[in-house]
């Protein structure tokens, strides 16, 4: 069933559609909107027979995403197997269109089989070490995002605190060393999709929606699975030593505790610029938020952090 959102756009998207595929729009057939995403809108579509989807991007979209890196990104990953190139897009308006795949499922987030091969792709994609020529600052984008709200309020009393204290984590980050590569930001389970080709036995796996990716620490990835899936400390903990077999040190895993923490304000703040424009998150966005106090606090508690000022213990 198509919603109000979808009717009031049907008419720009057949316009893109045609132009695309250099046909009328009398031989579009819109099917049914596939997925009501965080960032945006799946509509699946067919033309001659062959079904697509295309990208609707979301309210407020276009000052959150910057399409034209994005397509830059997109191009560094062509043909390496990590998704399927797309067939169209716009950077301009963030219309992306892409071959539908029949038979799909996401990451099952507490299915270890799903999860180890997940964070086998995930590290795969890592050790590339590609390069683009854009950075995602996690400190940056708490700033971006909060100045989004318009001088608005934080809906959360102690957020001054709460910022003050994810801030004081950057000497921990910035003290470990890190090999800075192409990193997917948001490597979360919805991203993940599993398919299966006819005739395969086995699933194939896709690494999906490379809108926010940039340059970053690749262990970045890790933080944004765990939070998206409201992991508790000890799956946390699981998946961490799933993506390094088992061989993560403590100053990395400590790493990733401040990178869970960096993160969860990074998309609470996110979540309250959305708010701002009426879209709500309920309990995705109030735990985005406990992830930036709670964790802040683990590294209090273990002594990795001088709480009096931020300085690293050894």
């Amino acid at each position: 069933m198509m919603t109000e959102k979808y009717r009031w756009q049907k008419s720009d998207i057949m316009n893109v559609i045609a132009e695309v595929f250099h046909t009328n729009t009398d031989k579009i057939a819109l099917i049914s909107v596939l997925k009501e995403g965080m960032t945006n809108q799946s509509i699946l579509f067919s033309v001659d027979d062959e079904k697509y989807i295309i990208r609707n991007p979301g309210e407020g979209t276009d000052q959150l995403i910057n399409h034209a890196q994005e397509e830059e990104v997109y191009q560094t990953i062509k043909g390496l197997g990590y998704c399927d190139d797309p067939v169209f897009i716009d950077p301009q308006r963030g219309y992306k269109i892409t071959r539908y795949l029949s038979g799909i499922r996401m990451c099952r987030r507490n299915d270890l089989s799903d999860l180890t091969r997940c964070m086998e792709k995930l590290r795969s994609f890592h050790e590339q070490k590609l390069t683009v020529q854009h950075t995602f600052d996690l400190f940056e984008n708490i700033d971006f995002y909060e100045s989004l709200w318009k001088n608005r309020p934080s809906v959360y009393g102690d957020y001054t605190e709460t910022k003050a204290h994810v801030f004081s984590l950057k000497p921990l980050i910035d003290s470990i060393e890190k090999d800075n590569c192409l990193t997917h930001i948001d490597a979360v389970p919805d991203n993940f999709l599993f398919y299966r080709k006819e005739g395969d036995e086995q699933e194939d796996l896709q690494l999906i929606d490379w809108e926010y990716a940039g340059m970053q620490d690749p262990h970045v990835d890790i933080a944004m699975f765990c939070i998206y899936s409201l992991y508790n400390r000890d799956q946390v903990d699981r998946l961490i030593d799933i993506y390094f077999r088992g061989a993560c040190s403590p100053m990395i895993r400590k790493k990733i505790y401040a990178y869970i923490s960096v993160c969860g304000l990074l998309w609470s703040n996110w979540c309250e610029f959305k708010r701002n424009l009426g879209v709500e998150f309920g309990e995705y966005a109030i735990r985005q938020y406990r992830f930036a106090k709670d964790y802040y606090q683990y590294l209090v508690n273990e002594n990795v952090l001088d709480i009096s000022g931020g300085e690293i213990s050894e």
